[in-house]
């Protein structure tokens, strides 16, 4: 008789956790750099690294392909990784971003990992952790705060109010903030205007904070903000606000990686969450670093597939950071390849449809496309990629045969994992694969130069990741594109915010589509976090909650354990 499986909530509250203190020895980092937030979290100082200067250890990226609705498993199949790593006896560390609070009681409930290969305590990571996020969400709103001040006293630095892109932000999802107008009421109230609130993941603040190399990089990135235009053209600056001193302070704690650990006590640097649509979708430069210099692998997750969170890993963190991944986790389930053939469609909040838990290894070959395309994006950064098929219980052995298939004629490494099941030990084999694909010699090649147009550099992501035949700039967007390099930022590198379910800017195309071109409708600036990137379509930056959200879940039960998180 098969027990039910029990749920990530059930299996992490079971779980015995080690001091956290324990767990920093364990990684060579001394209980002096560390500051405790009970018993099994702490940040950790600054001064527990060098910035980036150790050699020798290596470097792996987990990404994935183009995820189906309900996501393929990159944080569990990270966990899985690392645990599996430490039953090789290997030294790991595991680096990856904060769950963001609006989705844990919007749709999502939790973003642990999952089943036995989840970082713990749950509870404390899917909610308020050490107040990172919303110490970002302060920051945020004291620039919005200073601003707007400024327009009330007289706007000395004229500012057109028309052009003010700042908004503000808060970690919920509430749709009924995404237009507002503020300054109503007495003329002591404050100046008039239309704004907005966005989710405080997709902040430029919460950007900055990941990509900072230190508490002086976080000042001066936030001193470079830009809120908006004065009326003859030029950038406004938080610095021209007098705002980066403020903010810089209320971020000094925040910068600190938190450390936790996973059901297996290997260490977890958790660490910034910024938003995988508009933004990076990577975690912290700095726990990057604590976790280079104090273990032999490193662990990190990239958000969504290999065109959205890795291209932005290796084409703009890796140029922050400095460095160079020595291999890439390339997440691929049965279901992801089924769902790409073309013939299923999958519905959050719906059972999957009947046809795609039936046996069919035809069905992912016909899916194939969108794999073998996410191969080709991972080598063409010069990283080798490591195939990891996340096993469900509704897989059949034919199906990961198909993938087994696709992935040695793509001449790749290809492994099952059952991590979620079966905690490290079914990882190893993933372990050892990945372990083998870090001493293939490489060397990481960016999409464009960074002395390229903006334009171009937009246009080679958009053919040479992608694989579009090319863009199409509105004439709003191309307007913008002239300005920013008239104003001196075309230099920076580029993010382009389009849909994360298919390759190209429409989600309905499925597998790796070819004979289309990105549209793109506008151009923003994103000074501080150093780069501009293009909105294609349109993208929520504040979510809604769904008709019955997690939320409604969500609470204590009889014995004060928290219930509802999953």
């Amino acid at each position: 008789m098969n027990l039910p499986f029990p749920s990530d909530l059930e299996i992490a509250q079971d779980a015995k956790l080690e001091p956290i203190a324990a767990v920093a020895a364990r990684a060579g980092i001394p209980e002096e750099r560390l500051e405790p937030y009970g018993k099994h979290v702490a940040k950790i100082e600054l001064e527990a690294t060098s910035g980036g200067t150790a050699t020798g250890s290596k470097y792996v990226v987990v990404t994935a392909v183009t995820p189906t609705p309900l996501g393929e498993g990159k944080t569990a199949t990270s966990v899985s990784l690392g645990q599996g790593m430490a039953a090789r006896g290997r030294n790991a560390m595991l680096a990856l971003r904060q769950p963001s609070m609006g989705p844990t009681f919007g749709i999502k409930g939790g973003a642990a990992g999952g089943g036995y290969s989840q970082v713990v305590p749950m509870e404390k990571l899917n909610l308020h952790l050490t107040g990172d996020f919303h110490a970002v969400t302060a920051a945020h709103n004291m620039l919005a705060a200073i601003l707007d001040n400024h327009l009330h006293f007289g706007n000395e630095l004229d500012i057109d109010e028309r052009s003010i892109t700042w908004r503000r932000v808060l970690d919920v999802n509430d749709r009924s903030l995404r237009n507002i107008v503020v300054g109503l009421g007495e003329r002591t109230d404050g100046v008039t205007r239309q704004t907005g609130f966005d989710i405080t993941s997709a902040s430029e603040v919460m950007v900055i904070l990941s990509l900072a190399t230190s508490l002086n990089d976080l000042h001066e990135r936030l001193a470079r903000i830009v809120v908006g235009l004065t009326r003859s053209g030029e950038p406004v600056t938080a610095r021209d606000l007098k705002a980066d001193g403020a903010m810089s302070v209320i971020l000094a704690d925040a910068i600190k990686p938190n450390l936790m650990q996973t059901l297996e006590h290997t260490p977890a640097l958790i660490h910034a969450g910024p938003f995988g649509n508009i933004a990076t979708g990577n975690s912290s430069v700095v726990a990057d670093y604590v976790g280079l210099e104090h273990a032999d692998y490193v662990i990190t997750e990239a958000g969504f597939g290999a065109d959205m969170g890795a291209e932005r890993f290796f084409n703009v963190k890796c140029r922050t950071s400095g460095l160079r991944p020595d291999a890439a986790v390339l997440v691929v389930t049965v279901r992801a390849l089924k769902s790409h053939s073309g013939r299923y469609r999958i519905v959050p909040g719906q059972p999957l449809p009947e046809g795609m838990l039936s046996e069919s290894p035809e069905d992912v070959e016909a899916g194939a496309a969108n794999l073998r395309k996410h191969i080709d994006i991972v080598r063409s950064f010069g990283v080798s990629p490591v195939v990891a098929i996340n096993a469900f219980p509704t897989d059949h052995e034919s199906e990961h045969e198909a993938i087994r298939t696709i992935a040695a004629e793509e001449g790749v490494e290809v492994a099952v994992h059952r991590g979620v099941s079966q905690g490290g030990a079914g990882a190893t084999d993933l372990a050892d694969a990945v372990v083998r694909a870090c001493d293939e010699p490489g060397r990481l090649t960016f999409t464009y130069g960074l002395n390229d147009p903006l334009t171009t550099k937009i246009e080679k992501v958009a053919t040479e990741v992608y694989g579009a035949e090319g863009v199409d700039l509105s004439p709003a967007a191309a307007q913008q594109l002239e300005r920013y390099e008239r104003l001196g930022f075309g230099r920076l590198p580029v993010v382009i915010a389009k849909t994360h379910l298919s390759l190209s800017s429409d989600p309905g195309l499925k597998g790796a589509p070819t004979g289309w071109r990105l549209p793109v409708r506008e151009v923003r600036l994103a000074a501080g976090a150093g780069y501009v990137y293009a909105l294609c379509g349109t993208i929520r930056t504040m979510p809604g909650l769904s008709r019955h959200p997690a939320a409604e879940r969500i609470g204590f039960d009889e014995s004060g354990n928290i219930q509802g998180l999953f």
